[in-house]
């Protein structure tokens, strides 16, 4: 029988538009993440993301497995390797800014919630490569102490939205994104614009997480890959267990596909 995934490689094998996020895991493939999600000898260390400096131990890795809910490392490291993989194929994937589970807490430490200075360095000429208006989407994990949720700036469409997998609204993260794109652009392009017409939309129309509370940060790391692909999110919770088995084949290989 065969599991929604599955059914999706078939039905989008012709298009070819579904058939890469959904491609089953091989033999051999499933046995090294099997073998990695022991959690026998839990300070091994599995990789290392040698630009990052990310360490992924056999003990970090366990938050993959079914039930888990997903630490900063893991959720980093995949964004990592998601811009290294538009990087490598820049005609295929849209061009965008991963920020790190770290930026929005540093981005709101401020004692009105907000605080440019904290993240001005972040986005140096010299650290990306490019400004953040060259950019189609940018996005940014944000924690709410035990939930994931993402925040995307939609340069290229000129909105703001909020994507929750529990259906949540926080309209006030827009506005704080709102404010820091008008302060980049002017700290780093010397550039004024106004954001403040700009669309702030609470995304409703995106697959949910209902039938547990533990797949939150899985959920968002497939909003921001599928956005990333210009896919629509045409994925559901059923999903969750094979993109947790793909999302540790590609930390261990050290390569997003």
């Amino acid at each position: 029988m065969f599991d929604s995934y599955h059914w999706k490689v078939l039905l989008f094998t012709h298009t070819g538009e579904l058939r890469e996020p959904f491609t089953p895991l091989t033999n051999e493939e499933e046995n090294v993440v099997d073998s990695a999600l022991d959690g026998a000898n839990s300070r091994e260390e599995l990789v290392t993301h040698e630009s990052s400096n990310i360490v992924i131990t056999r003990e970090i890795l366990q938050c993959l497995r079914y039930g888990a809910w997903l630490n900063d490392e893991v959720i980093n490291l995949y964004l990592e390797l998601l811009k290294e993989r538009e990087r490598s194929q820049p005609n295929k994937f849209l061009k965008c800014q991963f920020f790190n589970t770290f930026f929005n807490k540093k981005l709101i430490s401020g004692s009105n919630g907000y605080d440019f200075k904290a993240v001005r360095r972040w986005t140096t000429q010299r650290k990306l490569g490019y400004s953040l208006i060259e950019c189609d989407k940018i996005f940014v994990p944000i924690h709410k102490e035990i939930h994931w949720c993402l925040a995307v700036v939609d340069v290229k469409d000129k909105k703001f939205q909020y994507l929750d997998s529990l259906g949540g609204i926080d309209i006030m993260v827009l506005r704080v994104l709102a404010r820091y794109l008008m302060d980049e652009v002017k700290d780093k392009n010397a550039k004024q614009i106004d954001t403040s017409s700009r669309k702030q939309e609470v995304v409703d129309n995106l697959p949910l997480q209902k039938k547990n509370g533990w797949d939150c940060g899985m959920f968002m790391l497939k909003y921001a890959d599928f956005y990333s692909r210009g896919l629509s999110l045409s994925f559901k919770q059923d999903d969750m267990t094979y993109f947790r088995r793909r999302t540790a084949k590609e930390i261990l290989q050290l390569r997003a596909e």
